[in-house]
């Protein structure tokens, strides 16, 4: 299934997608409202429900006419794991990690699969990270990596934008990457019994057309599993935390010379059988 959460006439809803249409479940489950993350927690119960929803009703609105949305909005956490592709490692010039390497990103950097992300004024050197985004749907803590399938409840595509020089003027990354509009995910959530394997799809991103990454998320150096072992080591992961998995090669830092987003680039992020996300890069308005 793929599940999203959009506006229509002013108000925020929870679909699941059928065909070239959305049917609507906020208004046919009472519990819900436009919160995601009360989805996830419900959906043990809600999933047959839903289901039957699907076979026998037809879409309420076309999925052309809906604005989508960021399918979790205010996320608990949002953890990222940096260096976890080969071909990335080398270009940064960066021995490969003998440990994973995490860092935050803010959860105001969240925003919508196309919605405009900004350049803020603090900092030109703007450059985009194409993502295999995981969802959480339990309450956990010390998951085998055996049963880390167990507590998926799906995948988004996510661009993990980065602004280069505040990243990398210290060791510690999390202010590079929680500038606002920073974390677009989306276009919906694919649940993990749909997707299957995580390990298996292609990753692609492009800069006004030009393909500059292209990878698959095979190549991962700690796959999606040995991501949620780790992490819930150290900490609880919750309904609706957001997992950004790892870019691969081919992100404008790199290039010699380096190629910053400018304001009018449009950046898209394709995953297969995931789904496609594409914005407009915009320059802050500074209040």
């Amino acid at each position: 299934m793929k599940i999203v959460r959009y506006e229509e006439k002013g108000g925020i809803k929870l679909g699941v997608v059928k065909g070239n249409g959305v049917i609507e479940l906020t208004r046919r489950f009472l519990s819900l409202s436009d919160n995601m993350i009360e989805l996830i927690a419900q959906w043990p119960w809600l999933k047959p429900n839903v289901e039957k929803i699907i076979a026998e009703k037809v879409p309420d609105a076309a999925l052309t006419t809906l604005r989508l949305l960021a399918p979790v909005a205010r996320p608990g956490k949002v953890m990222a794991i940096g260096l976890n592709y080969a071909d990335h490692i080398k270009e940064s010039g960066q021995p490969t990690p003998q440990y994973q390497t995490w860092f935050t990103k803010a959860v105001t950097s969240v925003n919508g699969p196309f919605d405009p992300i900004q350049i803020p004024v603090a900092s030109a050197m703007v450059d985009y990270e194409a993502e295999l985004v995981v969802v959480i749907g339990k309450h956990c803590r010390h998951v085998a990596k055996g049963h880390a399938v167990d507590v998926i409840f799906g995948y988004c595509a996510g661009n993990d934008v980065s602004v280069r020089d505040w990243q990398l003027r210290t060791s510690q990354w999390a202010l590079g990457k929680s500038f606002d509009t920073h974390a677009p995910i989306g276009p919906w959530i694919v649940t993990a019994d749909e997707l299957g394997d995580p390990h298996t799809v292609g990753i692609r991103c492009f800069v006004n057309g030009e393909k500059r990454q292209n990878s698959n998320t095979g190549n991962l150096v700690f796959n999606v599993y040995d991501q949620i072992e780790h992490l819930s080591e150290a900490m609880t992961l919750e309904p609706g935390d957001l997992i950004f998995t790892g870019t691969p090669g081919g992100v404008g830092g790199a290039m010699k010379p380096p190629v910053w987003l400018k304001e009018g680039d449009r950046v898209r992020v394709e995953i297969d059988r995931v789904g496609t996300i594409e914005a407009t890069m915009t320059a802050e308005k500074a209040e």
